[in-house]
């Protein structure tokens, strides 16, 4: 698995762990809904670390907490 489609899939998981929209997330973390949406749809795999921070701190949760993961020790880096 390439490592932005991990980073997708685990903004999804605490998403649904949150039960949190897009729309709730764009509220929480001051993130552009057109960041999100073209994020999370994988229209780009690109995402900068300071967007993923704030993404985080919507979800309630730290980078550190985020990336531990058993699937980021087997991702592939893009």
């Amino acid at each position: 698995m390439q490592l932005s489609e991990a980073v997708r899939q685990r903004i999804k998981f605490y998403m649904k762990k949150n039960d949190m929209s897009m729309w709730k997330l764009f509220q929480m973390s001051g993130v552009p809904m057109s960041t999100l949406s073209t994020f999370l749809s994988g229209k780009t795999d690109l995402i900068k670390l300071d967007t993923l921070l704030h993404i985080c701190e919507g979800l309630g949760i730290t980078l550190y907490e985020f990336f531990s993961d058993e699937t980021f020790n087997t991702a592939e880096h893009d």
